[in-house]
């Protein structure tokens, strides 16, 4: 078998107080990517997750533990993950894995034995994996709060294209709100729930991003451009490339480009010229 892992794009990421838990309120809208990586399951012997190339932690293989803490009673896995989203990115792609095999164990208790499954509550466990995982747990186009834990969904949005700059990955999430925190970055609740209410009404009928471009800002970009001055360099590239708006995905480094069309996208990575642009459909694969 074979599952499909999309990366997420935060369209607009604005950043509120700091909770007691450590974490942060957000308000943000996420749509899924035709850029996934691809998960090859199959029965084995004992449950094994690797993933070639890809050092430290692997939340998915945490996923699965987490489900066998819980009465999963499926067969023993081998979960080999082809990775296609760059890592550390700020595009949730080891969110996304992990989300695809929470996935697929709720999909074996509907298809295998759905009266003996145990009562395992899928979506607070993806927000105890990770505040990126809940919204991948039914990829879709979704207004995002709380620190990623309540998920709204909203109707798909008209068709457009992006280009990636990943920039190399490798940018610490935590270090970035650290450096958010240190500057003093991030608004009130009750800005947060005014914006919430706008990227709502924008997103709400099914409307092209490029038609709310004035709401698409990333809060975090200042905090991660002193991290990797690099970032502006890139956004700049976007810019000259024709992007019709260049926004920081998540905590970043990568860069992102909207254009209406995948034919535009994949003419401006042509012309941007650098090894890590990566052009690709806004949405879900067919």
């Amino acid at each position: 078998m074979r599952v499909e892992a999309p990366a997420k794009l935060n369209l607009c990421l604005y950043l509120g107080p700091r909770r007691a838990d450590g974490l942060h309120e957000l308000c943000s809208l996420f749509e899924p990517l035709a850029l996934a990586d691809a998960l090859a399951v199959s029965e084995a012997e004992r449950d094994e997750v690797l993933c070639p190339g890809v050092e430290g932690e692997n939340l998915a293989a945490r996923a699965l533990a987490a489900l066998r803490e819980r009465g999963w009673d499926g067969p023993p896995l081998r979960i080999e993950i082809e990775k296609r989203v760059p890592v550390a990115a700020g595009l949730g792609g080891g969110s996304a894995d992990a989300a695809a095999v929470l996935r697929l164990a709720r999909g074996a208790f509907v298809v295998n034995s759905p009266t003996k499954a145990p009562s395992i509550d899928f979506a607070g466990l993806a927000t105890e994996l990770g505040a990126d995982v809940p919204s991948q747990l039914d990829p879709g186009f979704a207004l995002v709060r709380g620190a990623g834990e309540r998920v709204e969904p909203l109707p798909a949005p008209a068709s457009h294209a992006v280009v990636l700059l990943p920039g190399g990955g490798g940018l610490s999430t935590a270090e970035v709100f650290a450096e958010a925190d240190r500057q003093g970055l991030g608004r009130t609740d009750a800005e947060l729930e005014e914006l919430a209410g706008r990227l709502r009404a924008a997103a709400g009928a099914g409307a092209s991003p490029l038609e709310y471009a004035e709401l698409l800002v990333n809060d975090l970009e200042p905090a991660a451009r002193a991290l990797r001055p690099e970032i502006g360099a890139a956004l700049d590239a976007l810019r000259a490339g024709g992007a019709a708006h260049a926004i920081l995905s998540g905590s970043g480094p990568t860069a992102v480009g909207l254009y209406p069309a995948i034919a535009q996208a994949k003419s401006a990575a042509a012309e941007i010229d650098r090894e890590d642009a990566i052009a690709c459909e806004a949405g879900l694969s067919p």
